[in-house]
């Protein structure tokens, strides 16, 4: 029944090769057109999947988790590599998001990326990333997802570098891929630690409480020797928890290691909607998510590490984007923050004490973590292209050469204002009811957690319509627009933001009218951790306090920055000038790092350990190597031909062993 979901990888890997070997002899229309075909292709697969998926019979009133194709690769006694597909309620509903938006950026892509050079390859390069993202959302096992993990990795270095000869990009681009792969060398660890004492790369030792559907020939999972891990030491598994989750901080740039994605704006606009809003970036809450069981089964204290990382970085990044003044880079800090709120809501997820791993308390913060993931993705891709298509009517970043753009691009103008109400959280916008569902779950987790969260998603509300009022109203910098009056984008460029922004708008008046009606039951079985039912019911207090409070911030930003003149802002920066240029500087995080590297651990680790290297160890090979030349130097002489000299050394042999044997 599912069989044609290998083509769902299969698909984008054909056009990746295609246009990666054959583009550069295409027209850059040709070579567009086979990416975004295949493309929209996938899309009608993923969503043929997710409609015969969410509609199918149900076992125990459970989803079924479903394996079309799991073949052994690599097979090493009890411990094997398996490649597969596995289609569960999250995996599903990722492919619904990759696709989605992937479809949109490859469509917006023909306006905003319309005469560059290397098109062509940019289109290859973003078959290549699609499907990295899809075939690690649908690994049966974390092996395969780590092998996707890395080629996502990889696309991403190519993706954000695209524009070579500038030298910030390639900067940006060896900044990500540094930092990820450090990150990533914690989740090696966490992988090869797990697989070794527990004989299984498996997700859950616990069974799936649901029929695996298997595909012919292939082989089923092997449960793994669980029994082996918890004799060898309680810590074991929470410790490959925690280091697999250091890479997942990584990859979704959580604190410390969020340096790379502000600097990853180098890259083209519609990458960062792609990468940097969408896909990439959710990579690790993802992986938290996969192995949930895991963690809520063997690791339920560190969870608390998840918590109060992802608490701080959602503080940090929206701290930091108050100050912001390039566009992009606001967007950047709010992906940072939301991600966060993602993290915290999977962290406030706790065994119950009644014994039963998926009560209420848990699946409230599973399901809105993975609701968040959805609305999110939607709203900030949004969010992203429409930036892009302000960067391409002014060809500028900065706020400082926009204002009064809402007269020129009204398109744009509508559905970026709707997608800042929808991360705001204001009712009957998505962003609404993913973040109050977030917040209710850290009441019950905590309310100092609670409070610090709201605190946050008003800052949120803040800065992003800062962010709008500088590019849409305030005042209009003619002087910047004397050469070229601002447009709207063409069409290819304003539908995605119209689609995007459509399915904020359904899935946010949805989920506000069933939330308070009760009858929310399909959008929490969609995503909660169990596969059941589990229905959005909004608590009022909560809903009504995050609201009033959001809309609150709402005004302020609107009295702050909505004139002509800011005299109240132009008096905050006078009043804490350098609160604002450490904000804006990102808290001094990069000449931190700056520091730690070369003055630390270059100069006081690497270097001592150069120097061992060369005077030690190579002294010690060359000292080796020099003793064994003079030592066949010496002897060389006795190997001269001379046969008299031969007789010599043959007598004075002979007589010496004769005296020493007769002295014995």
């Amino acid at each position: 029944m599912y069989s044609y979901t290998i083509f769902i990888m299969l698909l984008p890997l054909l056009s990746f090769l295609v246009l990666g070997l054959a583009g550069m002899k295409m027209q850059h229309k040709t070579a567009g057109l086979i990416g975004t075909c295949s493309l929209g292709l996938v899309t009608i697969l993923s969503y043929t999947t997710a409609f015969q998926y969410f509609t199918a019979d149900r076992v125990n009133g459970a989803f079924q988790t479903i394996v079309p194709y799991n073949y052994t690769w690599l097979p090493l006694g009890n411990l094997h590599f398996d490649m597969g597909i596995l289609l569960d309620p999250i995996s599903v509903m990722m492919l619904i998001v990759i696709s989605t938006v992937s479809l949109m950026v490859h469509i917006y892509s023909f306006g905003y990326m319309h005469g560059e050079k290397g098109f062509q390859r940019y289109y290859a390069f973003l078959s290549l990333f699609t499907m990295s993202m899809l075939g690690l959302v649908l690994a049966t096992n974390i092996f395969q997802m780590y092998m996707f993990w890395e080629l996502v990795g990889v696309s991403s270095y190519l993706l954000i570098g695209f524009y070579y000869p500038l030298k910030p990009a390639i900067a940006a681009s060896k900044k990500a891929f540094i930092v990820t792969r450090f990150a990533d060398m914690f989740f090696l660890i966490g992988i090869l630690m797990f697989g070794y004492y527990t004989d299984s790369f498996n997700f859950t030792f616990a069974g799936h409480g649901a029929e695996v559907v298997m595909g012919e020939g292939t082989t089923p999972f092997v449960q793994g020797n669980i029994s082996k891990a918890l004799v060898a030491g309680g810590f074991i598994i929470p410790t490959a928890l925690v280091l697999m989750f250091i890479g997942g901080a990584g990859k979704s740039a959580m604190f410390p290691l969020h340096i790379w994605l502000p600097d990853a704006m180098e890259g083209p606009t519609p990458v960062s909607a792609l990468i940097h809003a969408a896909t990439m970036v959710v990579a690790g809450v993802f992986q938290i998510a996969r192995m949930f069981p895991l963690w809520i089964h063997f690791a339920p204290h560190a969870l608390s590490i998840v918590v109060w990382v992802g608490v701080f970085t959602a503080f940090y990044a929206a701290a930091v984007a108050c100050a912001q003044s390039d566009i992009k880079r606001v967007l950047a800090f709010s992906t940072i923050s939301q991600i966060a709120f993602m993290m915290v809501a999977l962290g406030v997820c706790l065994p119950s004490h009644n014994g039963a791993i998926y009560d209420d308390h848990a699946q409230l913060g599973y399901m809105a973590s993975m609701f968040h993931l959805f609305t999110h993705a939607m709203f900030k891709a949004c969010l992203f292209l429409g930036a892009g298509c302000i960067i391409h009517a002014v060809h500028s970043n900065e706020m400082a050469l926009m204002g009064g753009l809402r007269k020129y691009m009204p398109v744009t103008h509508i559905t970026f204002l709707i997608s800042c109400l929808a991360i705001a959280g204001i009712p009957f916008f998505s962003g609404f009811s993913s973040k109050d569902e977030i917040i209710s779950a850290c009441f019950q987790y905590s309310p100092v957690v609670g409070w610090i969260m709201t605190g946050i998603a008003a800052m949120t509300a803040f800065y992003m319509f800062r962010l709008y009022y500088g590019i849409f109203w305030g005042t209009e910098n003619k002087e910047a627009h004397a050469h070229h009056t601002p447009h709207e984008a063409p069409a290819s460029m304003t539908i995605p933001l119209i689609v995007l922004c459509a399915i904020t708008m359904i899935v946010g008046i949805y989920s506000t009218i069933a939330g308070f009606a009760g009858w929310g039951g399909s959008f929490g079985q969609f995503v909660t951790a169990s596969g059941m039912d589990y229905t959005i019911h909004f608590d009022v207090q909560i809903a009504a306090t995050s609201t009033v409070i959001a809309i609150l911030s709402i005004c302020v930003a609107t009295y702050i920055y909505k004139g002509e003149s800011q005299p109240i802002a132009d008096r905050l920066y006078k009043t804490f000038p350098k609160l604002h240029r450490a904000a804006y500087k990102r808290f001094y995080q990069d000449e931190i790092w700056q520091y730690v590297t070369h003055r630390i651990i270059f100069r006081c680790v690497s270097t001592p350990i150069a120097w061992f290297d060369r005077h030690v160890v190579d002294g010690t090979f060359n000292f080796l190597a020099w003793g064994a030349n003079e030592a066949g130097e010496s002897i060389r002489p006795w190997q001269s031909g001379d046969v008299r000299q031969y007789a010599v050394w043959f007598l004075t042999g002979t007589v010496a062993l004769t005296l020493i044997l007769l002295c014995i």
